[in-house]
């Protein structure tokens, strides 16, 4: 699957989540300690921008502030982003960062954004009661590439402790542990 593929389909999900919330729903508690569904908006809004323009000079375009209007700063992100990958011209463009190396920017976006993506539609999915399955595929897809790097990934502070998880449990159970978060948080019964 291309970059621009794997990111709409992955940022489309995220979207029908971002739209699903509830008008007072954007303060519930996420998985994250210390976020609320707000904030894990404001986590793929704000990141991003900084990461390409210091990697690649590229400057994304920026919607309402997600305070004032989270689902329209998603919105005009997610579809900046979208864009970005859709130019024939971005495979050939070189992204640089002290700690990876340099590769085509197509493919920096889809190893380290879209993944988080990804994983986080399952955090504003939990904090606001929405379906929150993910692509089996593609969880493991993420959990066999990260479990190689299990000790550089706590130690860059992105990540949570790893929460155990039965090695049988569902893969988006044993991935959502990886990366910190209780797959059994906010279920009831």
């Amino acid at each position: 699957m291309s970059a621009a593929a794997r990111h709409r389909q992955h940022a489309g999900l995220f979207t029908q989540r971002v739209r699903g919330v509830p008008p007072d729903g954007w303060n519930a508690p996420a998985p994250v300690e210390g976020w609320a569904a707000r904030d894990v908006v404001r986590h793929l809004v704000e990141w991003l921008p900084g990461f390409l323009a210091h990697g690649a000079g590229v400057e994304l375009a920026r919607g309402p502030s997600v305070d004032d209007d989270p689902v329209g700063a998603w919105t005009v992100h997610a579809a900046a982003v979208q864009g970005l990958l859709e130019d024939p011209a971005t495979p050939t463009r070189t992204f640089t960062n002290p700690h990876i190396g340099e590769l085509p920017l197509d493919q920096a976006v889809d190893r380290f954004y879209t993944p988080d993506v990804f994983m986080h539609t399952w955090d504003l999915a939990r904090a606001t009661g929405q379906d929150d399955r993910l692509d089996p595929a593609y969880c493991a897809e993420l959990l066999a590439g990260m479990e190689p790097m299990d000790e550089l990934l706590r130690a860059s502070g992105q990540y949570g402790p790893r929460v155990e998880v039965d090695p049988d449990a569902p893969v988006q159970d044993r991935l959502v542990g990886f990366i910190g978060r209780d797959p059994a948080w906010g279920r009831s019964g």
